[in-house]
């Protein structure tokens, strides 16, 4: 439970701490930065999903095991169960419409600021942001309760 949840978590902050600013960094171009990025994300969704779905066999599993019951309704498998949603959202919401943008744009940060596709580009990156910071900090709780629950 605890390693599908350190690789989850841990591949949040290394993409948003190391990956991401590194990329617009050291890349040439922020389009070529963006493709990085825009793929490692759609990569990282996938572990995601993956580790969440063995965290949640696993704990109920191991709930199962030692409590008689799978607790099913634990504030740890609903908040999980958001995380994945909301990566779900993302990975099939968001990060598409993106892509479509992205494609029509060319290189983003040469399109005009005013530009309706450029404005719904930074609209819809706000929001995959805001999904991932929340995935991210939901995260950290189901690590404090998982651990608590040892």
């Amino acid at each position: 439970m605890l390693l599908s949840l350190a690789l989850w978590i841990g591949g949040l902050i290394f993409f948003a701490f190391v990956l991401a600013p590194t990329a617009f960094t050291v890349l040439p171009t922020t389009h070529l930065a963006g493709n990085v990025v825009g793929r490692a994300l759609s990569k990282l969704h996938w572990i995601a999903i993956f580790s969440g779905i063995v965290y949640l066999i696993s704990s109920l599993l191991y709930s199962r095991l030692t409590d008689g019951t799978a607790h099913l309704f634990a504030l740890r498998h609903i908040l999980l169960c958001l995380m994945l949603a909301l990566t779900l959202i993302s990975q099939f919401g968001i990060i598409p419409r993106m892509d479509v943008l992205r494609a029509s744009l060319g290189d983003v940060g040469a399109a005009a600021i005013d530009n309706p596709q450029r404005v719904q580009f930074d609209a819809l990156h706000v929001w995959s942001t805001r999904v991932e910071g929340t995935v991210l900090l939901l995260g950290l709780v189901v690590v404090y309760l998982t651990a608590k629950s040892f």
